[in-house]
C-alpha cells in the first residue's frame, strides 16, 4: 500500500473510532449518570460535541488529502465524500438546531422535544456505514 492510501486508511479508522466512542458510548452513558441532569449532560455535551466536530473537520480534510496524494479509487472516494458530506450536514445545519435548543434548555425554559436529535443520529449512522466501507476499500487497496 502507498503511504498516501495508508495514512488515508488510519485517518479513516481514526474517525470512525472517535464518532463511536463519543456518539454511541459516551453521550447515552452520560445521562445515565447519577446526579447528570439534563441541563448538565446538555452544558457537557455542547462541549464535547463541539471538540468532536473540530476533530472530525480535521480527520475530513486529512482524509481527503491523504486521498488524493495515494491515488485513491474512485470508489474510495465516494466513501470519503459521503462522509464528509454528512459532517457538513451534520455540522452546518442540525448542529446549530440542536444548539438553539440547548440555549433555550440552559436558559431554563423547557422546549418540546426536537426531532434534530433523530437527524443527527441517522447521519451518525450512515455515517459510520461510510467510514466503514471507506476503510474497508482501503485495506483492500
Amino acid at each position: 500500500m502507498n503511504p498516501g492510501l495508508a495514512v488515508a486508511t488510519a485517518v479513516t479508522f481514526v474517525w470512525l473510532g472517535i464518532v463511536l466512542a463519543i456518539s454511541f458510548l459516551e453521550t447515552p452513558l452520560k445521562f445515565r449518570a447519577p446526579e447528570v441532569t439534563l441541563r448538565v449532560g446538555l452544558g457537557i455535551g455542547r462541549v464535547v460535541f463541539r471538540a468532536l466536530n473540530a476533530a472530525e473537520v480535521a480527520l475530513a480534510v486529512a482524509l481527503v488529502v491523504a486521498g488524493a496524494l495515494g491515488g485513491a479509487s474512485g470508489r474510495v472516494a465516494a466513501g470519503g465524500a459521503i462522509a464528509v458530506v454528512i459532517l457538513a450536514v451534520q455540522v452546518g445545519a442540525v448542529r446549530p438546531a440542536l444548539a438553539r435548543r440547548t440555549d433555550r434548555v440552559l436558559a431554563g425554559e423547557d422546549p418540546p422535544r426536537s426531532r434534530g436529535h433523530h437527524a443527527y443520529i441517522g447521519l451518525e449512522v450512515t455515517k459510520v456505514l461510510a467510514l466503514l466501507v471507506t476503510g474497508a476499500l482501503l485495506l483492500a487497496s
